[in-house]
């Protein structure tokens, strides 16, 4: 578990209680050691949040006080649940689990009202068959990205004629039809766009490339901007 996921349950469980939790119950519930709880809440003491108490003891907020939970208004809380649904029908297996994740937070700590409303919000995000190879290059490519690995690909331009290519892949993009890689192309050596539905194959290396400013991520934006 992430150490702010940790800050985040910390808080939630202390929130409303009458006594102190004891030190031994937030590791068990959170899966950590008893000296990880102590560190962290002496992480959040420090950083403000009003928790009293001590090791060995336990924990509870200052009487009199509360940390507010985490508020929206309406339209930003069905501007999250649309955005969610649309990652979840279009994006791969990867962001469409931590989007899910993220609201299952995110409601934990809503008023009754406003977790009703978020459940109501009549805009969808159908998947109309996008299809299971199309969801793992996502989850490849965005993984590829995030660690900076080399990618090579099979790939059909728009006559189907077949290629290959090694590539630096810097950014994915959806245009409410199809996905788009943007890249650094190692046999063009220029910036290419390739759609992920003409992706006949794609492998992820183990080689790690040094993204160079003439090939970066920001010098991709500047190219396309100009186009």
């Amino acid at each position: 578990m992430r150490r702010a996921d940790r800050l985040f349950l910390i808080i939630h469980a202390l929130r409303g209680r009458r006594t102190a939790l004891p030190s031994r119950g937030l590791a068990e519930t959170l899966g950590v050691s008893q000296r990880t709880v102590y560190r962290d809440v002496a992480d959040l003491q420090r950083s403000g949040v009003p928790i009293e108490g001590e090791a060995g003891i336990g924990y509870m907020l200052r009487k009199g006080s509360d940390i507010p939970p985490l508020m929206f208004l309406p339209d930003e809380l069905e501007a999250l649940v649309v955005g969610s649904r649309f990652v979840q029908a279009f994006a791969g297996e990867r962001l469409s689990r931590a989007a899910d994740a993220a609201l299952i937070k995110i409601n934990a700590v809503l008023p009754a009202e406003l977790r009703e409303r978020s459940e109501r919000s009549r805009v969808f995000a159908p998947d109309f068959g996008q299809h299971a190879a199309l969801k793992a290059h996502i989850d490849d490519i965005h993984a590829a990205i995030a660690e900076r690995r080399i990618v090579r690909l099979d790939y059909a331009d728009e006559k189907g004629a077949v290629s290959e290519r090694e590539i630096q892949p810097l950014c994915l993009a959806f245009w409410g039809g199809s996905w788009t890689l943007g890249a650094w192309c190692r046999l063009r050596r220029d910036f290419r766009n390739f759609r992920l539905d003409r992706i006949r194959a794609c492998g992820v290396s183990e080689v790690v490339f040094i993204e160079i400013e003439a090939e970066s991520f920001a010098a991709y934006m500047k190219a396309m901007n100009e186009c």
